[in-house]
């Protein structure tokens, strides 16, 4: 059995083709084969969510998912949310949701969910949505405040 794997995948509507080894994860894949180092590793156990980013169109932990399982998938990093995140982007900012920033890739791919999935500006059912992402600064208020003011439009 060999230790590497081919696998051809589109990361940001880039198509890219690499040997990964067979137990390198996405996100190891993503930040130091690709250089997209905007999704950050915390736990890697999938619990904090710094890695989170969506694989064909569904939000995953990029520290749990290994890069031979993403083999022909679509892959959008926080690099290539582009135009989608916009609001998102200029909410944090405004609200400064951002502390040290090391949560922030993984919350804003959790929120971008949230808010495209048609979530309501209800801040117990965002929390509820981003339990699964830890900020160590303690910034969910503003986080909260942040997703709110997107859904109601306030900071589109």
């Amino acid at each position: 059995m060999s230790d590497t794997a081919n696998i051809s995948v589109t990361v940001n509507g880039e198509t890219t083709a690499a040997a990964v080894p067979v137990r390198q994860n996405l996100v190891d894949f993503l930040r130091n084969t690709l250089g997209l180092t905007g999704s950050h590793v915390g736990c890697e156990h999938g619990v904090c969510g710094a890695c989170t980013l969506e694989v064909d169109g569904a939000m995953v932990r990029g520290c749990l998912m290994l890069a031979v399982q993403a083999d022909g998938a679509q892959i959008t990093t926080v690099e290539g949310y582009g135009d989608r995140a916009e609001a998102l982007r200029a909410a944090f900012v405004e609200h400064n949701a951002l502390q040290c920033g090391y949560c922030t890739p993984g919350m804003m791919a959790s929120a971008l969910e949230y808010v495209e999935a048609g979530g309501q500006a209800d801040r117990a059912a965002i929390r509820e949505h981003l339990s699964g992402n830890y900020c160590r600064c303690t910034g969910y208020q503003s986080i909260v405040d942040a997703v709110c003011d997107v859904i109601e439009g306030e900071s589109a």
